[in-house]
C-alpha cells in the first residue's frame, strides 16, 4: 500500500486506564476479528496478563479501515504496557511509530506513568492525540482532566477525544483522528532497505520471529538480508502481518510493520534494536534504534530439584529473547547449589519472569532476596560492580561504596501528602520538587536510593495514600553511601543466599527483624539452632530455635533415679554430637523472608 495511506501508532497510558480495552474496540470497529472471536484483552495473549489485568508485552496488530471519503487505510497499532517496570517495552514501540494515543482516565486524571510516557513520546517527536476514557463513569470529570493535561503535560486539549472504550462511545472518532492527525511514514521506497527490529519472540517450530518496521526500501521473501548490529547475513524464509492472526505476505514495503522468520534457531543471533538491510545493496548507516535497557534489580533463581538445572538454563535463554530487558548468568550458592543470577527492571518484572518460568516451562524455583547493583571503590583505585552481596570485597579494601539513585515522580491528592512525606523521609529521600497542581493534586519529585524502593515501597505508598498516589521513576546516577554487608549465620555457617547490603543506620533493626523472621521459618530440630546476624564478623543480633524435647525416660517404670540420669546424659551427649555434624535444611520460604521484612 502507498505510504500516504499507512498510519503507525501506539496507545500509551498509566496502568489500568483502558489501553487494552480501547485496542479491543478498534479491532471490533475495523472487523479484524468477528464477534465470535472477540474476547476481553484480546491482544493480551498471556494468562498472566488476563489474570492481573495488565499488559506485560507490547503487541502489534495491522488493521484495515475506510475513511469517510471511501479511501482504505492501513493502521498498524501497537498496544503497550503501563507499569513502570515495563517502560522499556514502551520505548521500543514508540521507535516504530509516528503517532500515539495518550489515554487518560476521565475519573482518575493524569498519573505518574501518563506523564512519563507522554515525555517519552515527545522526545521521539511523535504526534500525541489526547483521549479521555471512561467518560460513562459517574465519577468522570472530563473538563478537570483536560485542564490537568494542559497544566501538567503541556498538551493542547482543544481537540481531545472523549470516549468510553468499554461501551464503544467515541471509538469511531478515534479512528478518524488517527487517519487525520497521525502523519504518514516518510521513508524512501527506492532507497537501500532499512528495517528496525523492534521486538522478537521465540517460536518452537520456526525459530526466532522478528517484529520489524520498514523505514526505507522493501523486504521480500527469499532475499538475502544483513543484520547490521550483529554482522550476520541470512535469507528471509517468511514475511507476514498480524491481524492479529499471522497472515503471510510476499513483501513488506516502506512504512509497513510486520514479522519475519529468517531461519534463526539460536536465540542469541538476533538483537532487538538492530537494523536489517539488503545484503547485496546495503544501506550506508544503521537506524538510531534505541537505548538498551539496563537491569537494576538482581536476584538468584535456583531449581528446587538440582536435576532441573539444564531445563532452567534453556527456559532462561528462551525468556531472554521474549523479554529483551531480562539478563542472566550462571551462579553458585553454598546453600542452594547451582543456579543463575538474573537481572530485572524492577520487582514486578522479577515476579512476572519467575511466574512465567514456572508456568510456561514447568519449573519449581527458589528465588533469593532481590538487591541492586552497587559500585565499590577499592583502596587500589579499582571500581568493582557488585550485583550480589557475596561479591563484596574484603571490608579492609573498601574505600567507598556507591548506590544507584532514582528520580521519583509521585502524583497524589493533597490529603495524603503527610503520610507520603514521612515514608520518603524514612527511605532517605531528598526533595527536588514540591508543586501544587490545583484541583487538590500535588506533584512530588524526590531523589531516592533504588535499594529503598525495590522491596515494599510501592505497597507502602499505596497504603499511605489509600491507593490514590501514582509512582514513576528513572535512574539518575550513583551516590556514595554508608553501606555494609549483613551476613546471616545458621549454627555458625554463613548462608550466602540470605546476605544483604544495607545502610549502616538501618542495619541493627534489619538484623533483628531478619533473625526473628528466620527463627519462625526454620523448623525445630533435635538440637538447638542458633541464628546470628553479623557485620564484618561482629554479631549484632541473635535468635535461637529451641531443640525438640524427646521423652527418653518414658520406658522407665520406676527403679533407681540413676537409671533415668544415665539415659538423660546419653541424650545430652547425642545432642552435642548431632549439633556438631547435623545439617539444618532451610525451607524455601526462608529465602523470601527478606522480602517480608520492612526497613520502616
Amino acid at each position: 500500500m502507498e505510504q500516504r495511506f499507512i498510519r503507525n501508532f501506539c496507545i500509551i497510558a498509566h496502568i489500568d486506564h483502558g489501553k487494552s480495552t480501547l485496542a479491543d474496540r478498534l479491532l471490533e470497529r475495523t472487523g479484524a476479528l468477528s464477534s465470535r472471536e472477540m474476547m476481553a484483552q484480546v491482544l493480551d495473549s498471556m494468562d498472566l496478563e488476563r489474570e492481573r489485568g495488565i499488559t506485560i508485552k507490547a503487541h502489534t496488530v495491522t488493521l484495515r479501515t475506510r475513511a469517510a471519503d471511501g479511501q482504505e487505510y492501513l493502521l498498524n497499532l501497537i498496544d503497550t504496557p503501563g507499569h513502570v517496570d515495563f517502560s522499556y517495552e514502551v520505548s521500543r514501540s514508540l521507535a516504530a511509530c509516528e503517532g500515539a494515543l495518550l489515554v487518560v482516565d476521565a475519573s482518575q486524571g493524569v498519573e505518574a506513568q501518563t506523564l512519563a510516557n507522554a515525555y517519552l513520546a515527545s522526545d521521539q517527536g511523535l504526534e500525541l492525540i489526547p483521549v479521555l476514557n471512561k467518560i460513562d463513569l459517574p465519577a468522570a470529570e472530563p473538563e478537570r482532566v483536560r485542564e490537568q493535561i494542559e497544566q501538567v503535560i503541556g498538551l493542547d486539549t482543544t481537540d481531545a477525544l472523549a470516549i468510553s472504550a468499554k461501551t464503544g462511545i467515541g471509538v469511531d472518532a478515534v479512528l478518524a483522528a488517527v487517519i487525520e492527525r497521525v502523519p504518514p511514514p516518510t521513508g524512501e521506497p527506492d532507497a537501500p532497505t532499512r528495517a528496525l527490529v523492534f521486538d522478537a519472540s521465540y517460536d518452537v517450530y520456526k525459530g526466532v520471529r522478528c517484529l520489524v518496521r520498514v523505514f526505507d526500501g522493501r523486504l521480500k521473501v527469499g532475499e538475502k538480508v544483513h543484520f547490521m548490529g550483529v554482522g550476520r547475513d541470512t535469507q528471509i524464509e517468511e514475511l507476514g502481518i498480524l491481524t492479529p492472526r499471522a497472515v503471510p505476505v510476499a513483501e513488506l514495503g516502506a512504512g509497513e510493520v510486520g514479522y519475519l522468520f529468517a531461519g534463526f534457531k539460536d536465540i542469541h543471533q538476533v538483537r532487538v534494536g538492530d537494523t536489517l538491510t539488503d545484503a547485496i545493496d546495503p544501506a550506508g548507516e544503521a537506524l538510531p534504534g534505541f537505548r538498551e535497557a539496563k537491569p537494576m534489580v538482581f536476584a538468584g533463581l535456583y531449581p528446587v530439584d538440582s536435576a532441573q538445572f539444564g531445563e532452567l538454563r534453556d527456559a532462561l535463554e528462551k525468556l531472554s529473547l521474549n523479554d529483551s530487558a531480562f539478563t542472566f548468568q550462571a551462579d553458585t550458592s553454598q546453600a542452594l547449589g547451582f543456579g543463575f543470577r538474573c537481572g530485572f527492571l524492577g520487582l514486578l518484572h522479577m515476579e512476572i519472569a519467575q511466574e512465567r518460568l514456572e508456568r510456561e516451562f514447568g519449573l519449581h524455583l527458589v528465588t533469593t532476596a532481590p538487591n541492586v547493583a552497587y559500585r565499590v571503590l577499592t583502596d587500589s583505585g579499582d571500581v568493582v560492580e557488585v550485583q550480589n552481596p557475596s561479591q563484596m570485597p574484603d571490608p579492609g579494601r573498601i574505600a567507598a561504596v556507591e548506590e544507584p539513585i532514582i528520580q521519583a515522580t509521585i502524583l497524589t491528592p493533597e490529603a495524603h501528602v503527610g503520610g507520603i512525606l514521612k515514608l520518603l523521609q524514612e527511605r532517605r529521600g531528598e526533595q527536588v520538587k514540591f508543586e501544587h497542581l490545583g484541583g487538590g493534586r500535588m506533584l512530588l519529585e524526590y531523589r531516592l536510593p533504588l535499594a529503598e524502593v525495590v522491596l515494599d515501597f510501592y505497597d507502602r505508598l499505596k497504603s499511605a495514600s489509600r491507593g490514590y498516589a501514582s509512582f514513576d521513576y528513572h535512574v539518575a546516577g550513583y551516590r556514595e553511601g554508608d553501606l555494609v554487608k549483613l551476613d546471616l549465620l545458621v549454627n555458625g555457617e554463613p548462608v550466602d543466599a540470605l546476605a544483604v547490603i544495607v545502610h549502616r543506620a538501618a542495619a541493627y533493626e534489619r538484623a533483628r527483624a531478619l533473625a526473628a523472621k528466620l527463627r519462625e521459618m526454620i523448623p525445630r530440630q533435635l538440637f538447638e539452632v542458633v541464628i546470628q546476624a553479623a557485620i564484618n564478623n561482629r554479631v549484632i543480633a541473635r535468635e535461637a530455635v529451641k531443640a525438640l524435647r524427646k521423652n527418653v525416660i518414658a520406658k522407665c517404670y520406676g527403679g533407681d533415679i540413676t537409671r533415668k540420669r544415665k539415659l538423660l546424659e546419653k541424650q545430652k551427649e547425642g545432642k552435642k554430637r548431632m549439633k556438631r555434624v547435623g545439617k539444618v535444611d532451610i525451607p524455601q520460604d526462608a529465602f523470601l523472608a527478606v522480602l517480608k521484612v520492612s526497613d520502616g
